[in-house]
């Protein structure tokens, strides 16, 4: 008689989840060095595709090493070779497009030429689709349709450990660089749980190339026709792979951001936040952070109930760096102050994996994006438990309902051998463990040792709110509005500002004035900052052949971090004259400009039509519709940050010759004013005798009858072309 299921479950397609798909096996792996064993099995039995997409990829990713660390298999190579051995074979791999402040953790771009070289049928391409500050962040490879995984682990470098995270490891090295234990945990899939993934990452190809890719089944039909006689069989489960599970529908929750036209997806978030409020006994959660203040806070009100679940959460003792220390942990020790404020029962431990003998400086890396509920809900995908896998970043989780014993006692058996791998035990000494003391915290504590173990995180640095807010920007829950940005393009006055925070700003300026009068008259920097010191300085640099070049390529990041230009016009006219000053500052600003402009173009139309609102709708019908009159009034009287009138420049597609050429007209009378009083201010600095005030305010009153101009004719202009789309849409009415 067939065992009766429990069909009462909170994972919900279209609310919590993605799809439920059915899979014949699910195994829970646990650790790198399994997980590449399992992969590269599968892949080896791969006929028509194989599709790999993550937050990035290292060809020299070491799959298999023998016991030395010798004889090691390249990820890379393995990929060639597998192309080379099957002839229907393709291979697609799909990597976020990282911004340069991870380049120097990454391998060359294979497109660049250097380092690895892809096989012809081994098609590599990053995405660029996320939203500003936003990345791809799902970890899936999916092997014919038939096999897949999905967790934390990419196939890249510093990820290949054993379950053992011994401290002397000699395999756990990257091109000769040894690097500290690594824990995570993948969950592989058959069956349509299989196809599913499949789908999602062919979705994810099309977004990010334009190109479409056919399911294997389609392939499976054209290849049948091409070899006249027999169709290959798709990949087989791994024979070296245990399956956890069999026969069980597995949910697939997605973060999708908010991007063009896409309105976002927030499965991730809400199956979090169901899972915690499913609980009765337990929550057991092993995280890389643990910054998600919706998921804090669900979490704290289960510890406030008198009959709560216990919670137990599993991070990493360290962070990577001194960036992450300062962003990341600071917010987890917030999060983990406010949970234990709220456990007033005791039933809460926030933990870090200890092991004797690791290098200073260093810990367990824990890396796993876990979470089980009783033993009736499981989850491993790619989400951190931080704002930004909520909303920003796309990620991909599995989850597991326990619908009959069969299951619960896997997903308990999971739970018991992760607790033994952090605590030096069996498996089966945790359960007994669990069973005598009848909680995991007391099992934890029962099975203390001093060499491995579990031991509390430190949460106590006391930092001000004003220091936590400005921290929480490198974790946002949803993509950065370019609304407040755009806005400054319209012609619109601005709201007037309280008269008491303009008396401020005036008091500021002037205690700033005043300090540095008095920093200029009773300290040293008269003598270091005489006129004509610091005019040889300016001299002495300009005398070098390199000079010109490092002064033009100065005004990129000075437009787009909005340092102000003239300060470097300034230092060119002094080093090399005014006439060649004002020449190297034009052409450094025509140079970012086009940087600007190149970089705009990545946006379509519309996404900047929709972030931007009515107002800057009109000025970008006047902008494509007069570019080079338009583009010349913009970079005249700059109503927005020059970069960011570059980038809306290039999402609209206005002709580059025009946005090059209304560049150069409208900031030459700007650049020629601040070339002239560059050379008056150098003049004043030797002798104020010789200052011409007359060309001074010549100057100045150029620049504001030009902004008067200016600001006029935009309101003019976009008024016209607002009635004449009104008047368009009446006609089609």
């Amino acid at each position: 008689m067939a065992e009766q299921r429990d069909v009462s479950s909170i994972l919900e397609p279209g609310r919590n989840c993605w799809r439920l798909a059915h899979a014949d096996q699910a195994a829970f792996i646990i650790d790198a060095d399994a997980y590449f064993k399992a992969f590269v099995a599968a892949a080896e039995q791969a006929q028509r595709s194989i599709l790999i997409t993550g937050w990035d990829f290292h060809s020299r990713t070491r799959l298999l090493c023998d016991e030395h660390g010798e004889n090691c298999l390249e990820l890379g190579d393995f990929l060639n070779r597998l192309a080379k051995r099957r002839p229907l074979l393709s291979i697609h791999i799909l990597i976020w497009d990282y911004p340069m402040i991870f380049g120097l953790d990454r391998e060359w771009a294979p497109l660049s030429g250097f380092g690895w070289k892809p096989h012809r049928r081994v098609h590599f391409r990053y995405d660029n689709t996320h939203p500003v500050s936003g990345s791809h962040h799902q970890k899936l490879v999916v092997i014919d349709d038939a096999v897949a995984f999905c967790g934390g682990i990419d196939l890249t470098c510093r990820r290949w450990d054993t379950c053992a995270h011994a401290a002397g490891d000699v395999r756990r090295v990257m091109q000769g660089t040894p690097y500290p234990p690594f824990h995570d945990l993948v969950m592989a899939v058959d069956g349509d749980a299989a196809r599913s993934l499949g789908d999602l990452i062919r979705t994810r190809w099309r977004r990010a190339t334009g190109e479409t890719l056919e399911p294997v089944a389609a392939k499976r039909g054209k290849s049948w026709r091409r070899i006249g006689r027999r169709a290959l069989p798709n990949a087989r489960w791994p024979q070296n792979l245990r399956a956890s599970v069999t026969d069980v529908d597995v949910a697939i929750a997605r973060t999708e951001p908010a991007v063009n036209d896409h309105h976002g997806v927030h499965e991730v978030e809400t199956l979090y936040l169901d899972m915690i409020a499913a609980a009765k006994r337990s929550i057991y959660i092993e995280n890389q952070y643990f910054t998600a203040e919706k998921i804090g806070a669900a979490l704290a009100a289960r510890l406030a109930e008198q009959d709560g679940p216990e919670v137990i959460i599993v991070l990493r003792e360290l962070s990577h760096g001194w960036l992450e220390e300062v962003t990341m942990q600071t917010l987890r020790t917030r999060l983990i102050a406010q949970l234990r404020a709220a456990d007033r029962y005791g039933r809460c431990r926030v933990l870090f994996p200890f092991i004797a003998g690791l290098a200073p400086g260093t810990c367990i890396d824990v890396h796993s994006k876990l979470i089980i509920v009783d033993d009736d809900y499981l989850r491993i995908g790619s989400a951190n438990i931080a704002n930004r896998s909520m909303g920003l970043d796309s990620e991909c989780d599995l989850a597991i309902h326990a619908d009959r014993a069969e299951v619960r006692t896997a997903i308990q058996a999971l739970r018991c051998e992760l607790l033994a791998e952090h605590l030096g035990a069996q498996p089966s000494d945790v359960q007994l463990a669990v069973e005598r003391t009848g909680s995991l915290r007391g099992a934890i504590e029962a099975l203390h040792r001093d060499d491995r173990t579990l031991k509390p995180v430190e949460a106590t640095a006391d930092v001000s709110p004003a220091v936590l807010n400005m921290i929480s920007v490198a974790d946002p829950e949803r993509p950065v509005e370019l609304q407040t940005l755009m806005k400054i393009l319209s012609p619109d006055i601005a709201p007037s500002r309280p008269a008491s925070r303009t008396w401020l700003k005036i008091a500021a300026s002037i205690a700033v004035i005043a300090g540095l009068t008095a920093m200029w008259k009773f300290t040293p920097l008269s003598y270091w900052l005489d006129a004509d010191r610091v005019t040889q300085w300016a001299r002495d640099f300009g005398d070098r052949p390199w000079a010109p070049i490092l002064v033009m390529a100065a005004y990129t990041p000075a437009c787009i971090l909005m340092f102000p230009r003239p300060v470097i016009t300034l230092f060119a006219v002094v080093a090399f004259g005014p006439w060649l000053g004002f020449v190297y500052a034009m052409l450094g600003i025509e140079f970012a400009a086009w940087l600007t402009y190149v970089a705009g173009k990545r946006f379509s139309r519309e996404t900047v039509r929709r972030v931007a609102g009515h107002n800057l709708t009109r000025i970008i019908d006047v902008m494509r519709r007069r570019g080079l009159i338009a583009m010349t009034a913009l970079r005249l009287v700059p109503l927005a940050p020059f970069s960011v009138e570059g980038v809306v420049a290039g999402a609209v597609h206005i002709k580059l010759w025009h946005f090059m050429l209304g560049t150069a007209i409208g900031l030459l009378p700007g650049t020629l004013a601040a070339t002239i009083l560059s050379d008056q201010l150098q003049a004043a600095l030797k002798d104020p005798g010789d200052v011409n005030y007359w060309l001074i305010a010549g100057a100045v009153l150029l620049m504001a009858l030009a902004t008067w101009f200016v600001r006029r004719w935009l309101i003019t202009s976009s008024n016209s072309a607002s009635a004449d789309h009104d008047l368009e849409r009446a006609r089609a009415a």
